[in-house]
């Protein structure tokens, strides 16, 4: 008695090509030696199989519809055995175990090149204000003499003859599911399913040069050692004349001779001697902003700090500026002369031990005044 290839899978003898798919594809997930090794169910997943052989070909489906036997007359495995065409080719293999079929086809020539990074250094005036730079980039740009098509002049790219335009070749293997059908990159384009006789000499076929150019980068106010800046399209143009990446600008910021930076803010240090530290002072100090006095109150310490509001870094994001601290360092003379020694002695005997430090007591204020002429040599 012929089997039912109809009953096997559990469709209609009216079902369409999209329904006896889907029931192979439900049965052979449910019944694949992999996913139940049962003898008895092995036997059942090759009657599927040679059911979907069968009634997936009109012209085999015909004949069985007619009452032949269409494995018998087309060496097929029929329901003994897996024949050469029991899943058809591997993209049903891959549509019945994964839900999709391998459509790779040829590959593009032409693809998006790749992003590019240079560095350059700026002063902090030039970071704190902003400023704009010129730049000399090597990259890749658009082959002239081909156009970024890679051929040569009157010439073009010709359909491989190995592949047909494919780009992958096919072969026939065998497994414990029978003979499968894979595919690969053809060997002779290199998978874009065209070869190109007569490469560009200019570009050797790759359809971009290097070259080098020059653009002018707005640097915004704020930016800091590391800041990158995003130049969109200025990148590498891609192979086969493909669209160009990004390019980013990395600032490095250099040293200051005078001034660190700790985030917006400013810092430097001020060195003054311990009679203007007690008597106060004006200290003039080369700012970004220009001269500036800074105002040194009497009784100033060693180690205190004066901030200097908004005369540090503008905000990269937002408003305003950083402030800028200045750290006050007094110095201690190491050696003295023999006035200068009596003067500090007849200081001291003047304050004595018991009197509170950082005032002047009558008397001392003149001799303060007399240390500052000795120690400036007045």
């Amino acid at each position: 008695m012929a089997t039912d290839y109809y009953a096997v899978l559990g469709v209609r003898r009216d079902a369409s090509q999209d329904e006896i798919k889907k029931a192979f594809r439900r049965l052979a997930r449910e019944l694949h030696p992999d996913v139940n090794p049962d003898p008895k169910t092995q036997e059942r997943f090759k009657e599927i199989n040679a059911a979907y052989e069968v009634l997936s070909d009109p012209q085999k489906k015909q004949v069985y519809d007619l009452g032949g036997d269409p494995l018998s007359q087309s060496g097929g495995a029929g329901a003994g055995g897996f024949g050469a065409g029991g899943f058809g080719n591997f993209s049903d293999i891959m549509d019945a175990f994964f839900g999709t079929a391998s459509q790779r086809g040829p590959r593009s020539r032409t693809r998006r090149g790749q992003d590019a990074m240079i560095r350059i250094e700026i002063e902090l005036d030039e970071a704190a204000f902003g400023t704009t730079k010129d730049i000399h980039v090597d990259t890749a740009v658009v082959c002239n003499t081909c156009n970024g098509e890679g051929a040569a002049p009157g010439t073009s790219a010709q359909t491989c003859d190995m592949c047909r335009g494919r780009g992958e070749v096919s072969q026939v293997t065998r497994s414990f599911l029978g003979q499968v059908m894979t595919s690969r990159p053809c060997p002779q384009c290199q998978g874009f399913g065209t070869v190109v006789p007569t490469p560009c000499p200019e570009c050797a076929g790759d359809g971009r040069v290097r070259s080098r150019r020059t653009l002018t980068v707005k640097i915004p106010a704020g930016v800091d050692n590391g800041t990158r800046i995003q130049l969109a399209g200025e990148g590498e143009v891609g192979p086969g004349g493909g669209p160009a990446g990004d390019l980013y600008v990395e600032i490095h910021e250099l040293p200051h001779q005078t001034f660190q930076r700790r985030g917006d803010d400013l810092h430097c240090t001020v060195t003054i001697p311990m009679t203007a530290a007690a008597l106060g002072t004006k200290v003039p100090l080369e700012t970004l902003d220009g001269m500036e006095e800074v105002d040194i109150r009497p009784g100033t310490q060693s180690g205190q700090s004066i901030p200097l509001h908004n005369r540090g870094v503008t905000h990269l994001r937002g408003g305003g500026r950083g402030d800028l601290i200045v750290h006050v360092e007094v110095t201690t003379p190491t050696k003295l002369d023999p006035e200068q020694e009596r003067l500090l002695r007849e200081l001291a005997k003047l304050r004595g031990e018991e009197r509170p430090t950082g005032q002047f007591q009558p008397g001392q204020q003149g001799l303060f005044s007399r240390l500052k002429d000795a120690f400036n040599g007045r």
